[in-house]
């Protein structure tokens, strides 16, 4: 019989956010390749994320009960939106309320808020994970080690490169790709306002710079090829164009990135498997924001565990009928934010743009 009942991979917001709110039900494994512990020393490749709580992530941290502690906060925190059209060189500042945290920072704490009742296994490398019929055989190596555990229900938490949703029922149309790109440069000039940044030569969505303490992040969501490397480079000759210098480079990341461009391809799960996050799709088409997803998603995934593991995921399907709405609205309204004259008109207009001193 399988030692676990749920066997949660990834240990990011989702993953972690899950196996809390299901401890006192099942007994629940938890995974991750990262150390994911205060202090550890993350992976040099870290996940390319800017860090920041969009108001619908700070809803759910209320929803959750939530507060954050003063070590994952980042410095400056964020009131102020630049968008900036490198193709028409125009811009406009908007008001929006952000909270810059430090990723790491960030995940570690969530992992740190998952009961003892779990068995938490970092520093995990999932070998293979494979149905028995009755349940699941995960092999994974943990500090050169190997291990083997059973569980009766999987759940895929482990991003948009996603191992777990292979093993699962995949969309009919896949969400598309995008190649993200950050860059960490040093800051000689504060910038503290979260740039979005549109421009059809470098990509179809969009790219970004955000300031974490005395680095600047300039990131691009870019469609894969071959040429992805050259568009980033050519953003940065742009904004430099447009007066942006930038510092010394730091340190680069690179990760996938899925844009859902509607609710049809987003997949929950199958064969057993449900996913969550990222790994199912759940991320803004406008704007690429998961950390509300993240959590929306193990919310409806814990509501769908606590009625049984038989036809969970039928339940998540049920509890995610307002997600996918809402995904659809997302997708909507990223028509008026990417098309060019659409976009164009709004920011001429100045429509409920702020005139920032100087």
């Amino acid at each position: 019989m399988p030692v676990y009942d749920v066997a949660v991979i990834g240990a990011g917001p989702a993953g972690a956010t899950l196996a809390r709110l299901i401890a006192d039900r099942w007994r629940v494994l938890l995974l991750d390749k990262r150390p994911l512990t205060p202090g550890a020393r993350q992976p040099s490749r870290t996940k390319c994320c800017g860090g920041l709580l969009a108001p619908d992530a700070q809803k759910m941290l209320s929803v959750l009960g939530l507060g954050l502690p003063l070590h994952v906060l980042e410095e400056p925190q964020v009131f102020l939106v630049r968008a900036i059209d490198l193709q028409r060189r125009m811009e406009r500042f908007y008001q929006r309320h952000y909270i810059n945290v430090n990723r790491e920072a960030f995940d570690c704490w969530l992992v740190s808020q998952v009961p003892p009742a779990v068995d938490v296994r970092l520093r995990c490398r999932l070998v293979s994970c494979e149905s028995d019929g009755t349940g699941f055989r995960l092999v994974f190596v943990q500090d050169g080690q190997a291990y083997s555990e059973r569980a009766t229900v999987v759940i895929g938490a482990d991003g948009a490169n996603s191992r777990i949703r292979r093993l699962a029922v995949r969309p009919r149309v896949p969400p598309r790709a995008y190649l993200a790109i950050q860059e960490w440069f040093e800051a000689d000039d504060p910038l503290p306002y979260y740039s979005a940044i549109f421009d059809p030569d470098v990509t179809d969505y969009y790219s970004w710079t955000i300031l974490k303490g005395n680095c600047l992040l300039l990131g691009s969501a870019l469609p894969p090829g071959p040429g992805c490397r050259a568009r980033f480079d050519l953003l940065k000759r742009k904004l430099g164009e447009f007066g942006l210098q930038l510092g010394r480079p730091v340190r680069r990341e690179t990760g996938l990135l899925l844009r859902p461009t509607g609710p049809g391809q987003v997949c929950i799960g199958g064969n057993g498997i449900g996913l969550i996050g990222e790994a199912a799709g759940w991320i803004s088409p406008s704007s690429a924001e998961g950390l509300s997803y993240a959590f929306r998603s193990a919310i409806a995934m814990a509501d769908a565990l606590r009625g049984g593991l038989e036809g969970f995921l039928k339940r998540y399907a049920k509890g995610t009928r307002g997600l996918r709405r809402n995904i659809l609205l997302k997708a909507i309204k990223s028509r008026f934010i990417y098309g060019g004259w659409l976009r164009s008109v709004i920011m001429s207009s100045g429509l409920r743009s702020v005139r920032v001193a100087r």
